[in-house]
Parts: structure tokens; sequence; C-alpha cells
């Protein structure tokens, strides 16, 4: 990525999903004297990084970085059962796991600390 096109993206960000006419980018990414040297000089820019994936345009013209995708199978950590109670109690968690559920095998055994079976 050549510096242009960072200084796009790094304004883009700012914008966090919302679109954004190019004459506002060519205005405000590269610095003023850039847009009185040359007033159209993102418009290269954007086109390579809408051939990259990198952005993309509405109807009007306006361009956004866009979105990274979630996960839907984001890791999962793990929480003392200390920890736990206290979210619980707060109302903020969600979607809890017991470690009982996830420690046992197909087989119906559980396994201990250090991984052996009962």
């Amino acid at each position: 990525m050549d510096p242009d096109e960072k200084d796009i993206c790094e304004f883009l960000k700012s914008w966090q999903g919302q679109y954004v006419s190019v004459k506002e980018i060519c205005r405000r990414a590269g610095g003023k004297w850039r847009f009185k040297d040359d007033p159209n000089w993102a418009i290269p820019v954007l086109q390579r990084l809408k051939e990259q994936n990198l952005v993309e345009s509405d109807t009007t013209g306006h361009v956004r970085l866009i979105p990274e995708k979630k996960d839907k199978d984001k890791k999962k950590w793990w929480l003392s059962p200390e920890h736990k109670k206290i979210l619980e109690e707060s109302g903020k968690f969600e979607e809890v796991i017991d470690i009982k559920e996830e420690e046992e095998t197909e087989g119906g055994e559980q396994k201990t600390e250090g991984g052996e079976q009962k």
C-alpha cells in the first residue's frame, strides 16, 4: 500500500463506517497544500482501493472502508467461578459456559486438570 492509499484509509477510519464524499477526501486526507496542487488527487487512488476491495461506494459516489467481518466463532475464554459470579450479578454477562460441560469428552468421561481421564 502506497502512502496515498494509507492516508486515505487512515482518514476513512476516523469516519467509522460512514460514507464520505470524494471531494471531502481530496480536501482533508492529504492536507490543504495537496488539495491546492491537485483538487482531484484522490480519485485514482480511490479507484485502486476499490479494485483491492478495501473501500466501497454507494449510489451517490461516496466511499467508505469496507467493514471487517466479525467471526461468529470467537475464541472462548476461560473464566474463574468467582469472576463468573460477579459478572452474572452485574447483569451484563451473557452466554455463560460451564467448565463441566466443556471438559466432558464424547465417551462421557471427564478430564482432570492434568489432562488425564477419570
